[in-house]
Order: C-alpha cells, then structure tokens, then sequence
C-alpha cells in the first residue's frame, strides 16, 4: 500500500508491505529508480521477508531518482536542494512504530544507508549495502564519526562497471550521468572498516556460497558481524531470483539477497 508523508515541507511517498512483525526494513532503491521501479529491479523478492513474517518492509522513494548522500561530490537535485533524506527515513520509522529498524541500498541508495549509519546509527539495528562502497575520508561529509557498532552485510560484484570492486573513481561516464565524483574505498577495504568499528580485530574467515559468491566473514564474540559477500564476475546487480539488465553486467543467483537480510535480522 501506498503512503505519503510531510517531511520538511516535501510530500513524500512510500510503498508498505505489510507484515506480522516487530521489525521494519527500509529499502533505499538506486539512482534513478524510485521504490515501485526497485521493487520490480529485484523480481519482488523483498516482499518475501514481509511473506515469511520477519519484517515489514518499505519501499522508500527518493526525490527525482536519488537519495541526498553523504558524498562531498554529489551534484544531483537531492543533494542541490539538500533534501532531508534523514528526516524521511525517521518519518517512516516514527509513523510505523517497529521494534527495530534495519535498512538495505543499492547504488546511490547504499550511500543513503551509509549516511545513516554514521549521522543517525541509533536509528538502525543493522544494516546492507549493495554496490556501494565506503567514500574515502576527504570525499565524505562524516570522516570522524564515532563508531557505532551494528552488524552489516555488504554484497559485491568484482566486475561493477559502475562502482569498481577495487574503489578509486567513478569512471568518466558515471560521473557525468550521475552526477557524483571523489575516491572510494575497495569493497575489502570498507568491509575492514567497519569490522574495526564493531571492534573485530581477529583475522576473517571465508566461505564459498556456489560458483560466484565468496563470504568473508568478521567476527568476534560480543561484537556485531561484519559479512562481504563478493560477487566473482557480478556486476551492478543484486543477487537473487531476477537477472538485471545486460548493461548492468552479470547477476548471481548463487544466493538471494532477501535470504541474507532474513538472516541478519533474525541474527540480531
């Protein structure tokens, strides 16, 4: 069902699928897209997390395409006219009235879900972010905020034309089209980051999900789990029953992504 809300002056909209359950996912779609179009992007299989009972969940939609990220370079309207993207994900949340409250990105939507993580953190109870990677300090609006521990997942395609695996820039084309710029961290390297701040030292530990996907796990006992799952040959994409388009590169179905959320929520 289809819902609107004020928030700083805006009418904003969001879709709810409905649930038996204490929890709330937030689902931040990527550029260009609104909820309704991510909803389809994915063949529905959020919806399956609100089916089984785990959460309900809802498909936000940002304004005109995108989410107003903490990434310095970002040029598109959301960011121009700074629109309050934090505000919204609370309104959502105080409407709803859950339990807890986890959130899931992808692309431009993942960094929405990073800026919550460090200007908001006690909003979420964990989190997961999908093709997007961790903005290098200097291009990021938040380098020195205090860690806040929560158990994370990051998925990942080694192959990204988008967002390279190996972080760096945008390529050319990317930069224009999206309107985003500034260096960001490999999927590795943002995975080791935030295991460092839920305070895992210890070295990880890895796993093969199928032919494609590799779990590198970080752990360490009293502390949230940190899980890079990378995407060997994937794309732009989003592991689960539906193949995106070509242009995105390859989508695995070596796992689903709404498997894995099921599981970090019920872990925590």
């Amino acid at each position: 069902m289809r819902h609107s809300i004020d928030v700083d002056g805006r009418t904003r909209t969001y879709t709810l699928v409905e649930a038996d359950s204490e929890d709330l996912l937030l689902v931040f779609h990527g550029s260009k897209q609104d909820g309704a179009k991510h909803r389809a992007f994915t063949g529905n299989a959020f919806d399956a997390l609100a089916t089984a009972g785990v959460a309900t969940v809802a498909y936000l939609d940002g304004y005109r395409g995108n989410w107003n990220d903490a990434r310095r370079t970002s040029a598109f309207p959301a960011r121009a006219e700074n629109v309050d993207d934090v505000a919204f994900a609370h309104a959502v949340a105080d409407q709803i009235k859950p339990r807890r409250v986890f959130a899931v990105g992808y692309s431009n939507g993942g960094q929405m879900v990073l800026r919550l993580m460090h200007e908001t953190p006690a909003l979420l109870s964990g989190a997961a972010v999908i093709a997007a990677t961790m903005p290098e300090p200097d291009a990021f609006l938040f380098p020195d905020a205090p860690p806040a521990p929560m158990p994370l997942i990051i998925i990942h395609g080694t192959k990204d034309p988008i967002t390279a695996y190996a972080g760096g820039e945008f390529p050319w084309w990317a930069r224009k089209l999206f309107k985003v710029g500034g260096r960001s961290l490999s999927a590795p390297d943002t995975a080791a980051y935030f295991a460092g701040r839920n305070g895992i030292h210890a070295a990880p530990s890895t796993a093969r999900l199928g032919t494609m996907i590799e779990q590198t796990s970080y752990a360490s006992p009293g502390r949230p789990p940190v899980s890079l799952y990378t995407v060997h040959g994937g794309g732009h994409t989003i592991p689960g029953p539906r193949n995106s388009p070509a242009i995105m590169g390859r989508t695995s179905h070596d796992a689903n992504t709404a498997d894995l959320l099921a599981d970090l929520i019920r872990a925590s």
